[in-house]
């Protein structure tokens, strides 16, 4: 069994019940000697203790044990990458003890890392002739709800559990859902679903109007789309007290991020309705991560049935750690969320060495590769290209690729890697993106990264114009 530190969140307990170490003691009934070790993670906590603090404060156990020092160590390995860092750079066994008696001075300094990134990129951007009146060192929503869910380890039991609670016990086949959907609305919440015009609802494809009770979609919707988008709305309706919960844990700031991390959550709840825990992880693991055959089977897109295989994190009943990203055309990261130790790139676009760029030029066909990140990790990555709504013969080819990856001991289960063995193909080194790599010789670079302060010699020239 492995041992579990809880010393910050026990002393951040303990102060806010206004209580010393000898009045926690004898609440739960064990010396003050012994609140003081647990305090400073000399000791590991016991379960009967972690019981006792659910029945003395009423706190969950799973909350004040929650274990995410896997996402925290891999961040903590991923900034330190940066060339800032060159010749003192902490070994591993630094980076756990680190972890576990200084918490919240690695919390601490993760925060001020993320800002130097966030200050950078703004600053890059006002350079450019962007926003000058950008506030710095905040961090973007999209960033904050990204944060949250991989707190988290991309996974909410409270909204799977939702979701399971949703048909109330029926078995609903793929191809019935819709209907059934429908028929839930008007019901249980009063609503009526109305199929739109694109011309009626030229730059929306589903709204939900509260004062007459409708929810509208846009014929431009595919079926799959409209689906989902109602399963969307049910959500935000009936679990607005439980979204209304998982946002209060979330630290998120500002309303556009509240905003945002609730969108996220309804999407979260959506997908588990349409895809179910169990069923869709046995489908899952039967065909290898077939994706085109987990979206025919139940009943939903490309992009819908990868986005949900990130979040099959239950203890006891794990999927594969994938980890989901998918770009535009000119690169830049519009959707990411992560579930592995792979480092995604937040600000401008992702590696170019990444083949889900050179997805584009064979649409629909998935592209396997073996990629190694400058700390040598390596994961198996594959991509695709996906289809968005077109409205208007104006509108045409408005095409994403996304991008699945995991690590490189999981590539026995997924059928994808089949005719690309790892130890039969070279892995391509990548980066996070251009701006922070240190890889000095990469013939991809697109720009000077900031990490890099060599100076340049005139003398000669490299293999792209900042390598002298």
């Amino acid at each position: 069994m492995l041992k579990t530190f809880i010393g910050p969140r026990l002393r951040r307990l303990r102060l806010e019940q206004g209580q010393t170490q000898a009045d926690m003691g004898r609440a739960l009934g064990i010396s003050t000697s012994y609140v003081n070790l647990l305090e400073k993670n000399e000791r590991s906590v016991s379960v009967p203790v972690l019981l006792k603090l659910f029945e003395v404060y009423g706190v969950d156990w799973r909350d004040i044990a929650e274990d995410d020092d896997t996402s925290v160590l891999a961040d903590l390995r991923a900034v330190l990458q940066d060339t800032l860092f060159d010749g003192d750079r902490p070994d591993l066994p630094q980076l756990r003890a680190a972890q576990i008696h200084s918490p919240d001075l690695v919390s601490a300094f993760l925060k001020l890392h993320g800002a130097w990134l966030a200050a950078s990129d703004q600053l890059m951007t006002m350079a450019a002739g962007g926003d000058a009146n950008g506030a710095l060192l905040t961090t973007s929503p999209e960033a904050a709800v990204h944060n949250y869910f991989r707190r988290h380890h991309n996974h909410f039991e409270a909204l799977e559990g939702a979701a399971e609670r949703f048909w109330d016990g029926r078995n609903v086949a793929p191809d019935d859902v819709y209907a059934e959907v429908k028929t839930l609305l008007r019901d249980r919440l009063g609503l009526r679903v109305r199929l739109v015009r694109i011309d009626e609802m030229p730059d929306t494809l589903r709204q939900y109007d509260e004062d007459r009770r409708e929810v509208l979609l846009s014929e431009a919707l595919d079926h799959p789309n409209r689906v989902f988008q109602l399963v969307h709305v049910a959500g935000l309706i009936e679990n607005r007290a439980l979204f209304d919960g998982l946002l209060a844990q979330s630290n998120i700031p500002d309303a556009h991020g509240l905003a945002r991390c609730r969108v996220e959550l309804a999407n979260y709840f959506a997908a588990a309705v349409l895809m179910p825990y169990g069923p869709y992880l046995a489908e899952a693991l039967a065909t290898k991560y077939d994706f085109d055959h987990l979206a025919t089977r139940f009943g939903v897109s490309f992009e819908q049935a990868c986005h949900r295989a990130t979040t099959l994190q239950r203890s006891g009943a794990q999927g594969v750690p994938f980890f989901f990203l998918r770009i535009d055309k000119a690169g830049n990261v519009t959707k990411r969320f992560n579930a592995t130790d792979f480092h995604l790139a937040e600000y401008g676009g992702a590696c170019p060495r990444l083949d889900v760029h050179t997805s584009f030029r064979t649409p629909g066909r998935i592209v396997p590769q073996f990629v190694e990140m400058p700390d040598t990790s390596q994961f198996f990555v594959f991509a695709r290209t996906v289809d968005r709504p077109s409205v208007t013969r104006h509108a045409q080819d408005v095409r994403l690729a996304v991008a699945m990856g995991c690590a490189v001991e999981h590539v026995g289960q997924i059928g994808y890697a089949e005719d690309l063995r790892a130890g039969q193909s070279h892995p391509v080194p990548i980066g996070i993106n251009c701006r922070i790599c240190p890889r000095v010789n990469c013939d991809q670079r697109a720009h000077n990264a900031m990490v890099l302060t060599e100076p340049l010699d005139e003398r000669r020239r490299g293999t792209t114009r900042y390598a002298s």
